[in-house]
């Protein structure tokens, strides 16, 4: 059924459609909650293992993932024809194990921030979904 723009009507993506989005984009959001505020950091990320890594700091966004371990993590984008958006609710964890750091390293994650960025972080989905629809 087209809408009356003559568009396509939205349309839920298939959890494979969602992850593939995930893997090509360069950025991501992630929001965290502690002690009744909700931060949003913007990441940059790698898939690996059916989870979703990353590197950070100590900081903020390290100490809220260490009180409260479920997170939200956000892709979306657009070109002239369509956009998206996908939704990763799941728990995050700080990870060093040399064999789990090495997998990670390989996936060429690289912050963009200037500072050092020496702790991984993993995000184990539990829920994976996402949405697509046609640009006028």
């Amino acid at each position: 059924m087209d809408t009356e723009e003559g568009r396509e009507p939205t349309r839920a993506l298939t959890e494979s459609e969602c992850w593939e989005r995930i893997q090509a984009a360069p950025y991501g959001r992630i929001a965290v909650a502690a002690a009744d505020e909700i931060d949003v950091f913007p990441i940059n990320h790698a898939v690996l293992d059916g989870t979703i890594v990353f590197r950070t700091a100590p900081g903020a966004k390290l100490l809220e993932l260490t009180i409260r371990h479920r997170v939200v993590f956000e892709v979306d984008g657009a070109d002239d024809r369509e956009a998206f958006s996908v939704v990763v609710k799941g728990a995050a964890e700080e990870f060093d194990r040399d064999d789990e750091t090495l997998a990670a390293e390989l996936t060429g994650v690289t912050p963009w921030a200037p500072e050092p960025k020496d702790r991984w972080v993993r995000i184990r989905p539990s829920a994976v979904t996402g949405r697509i629809f046609g640009r006028a």
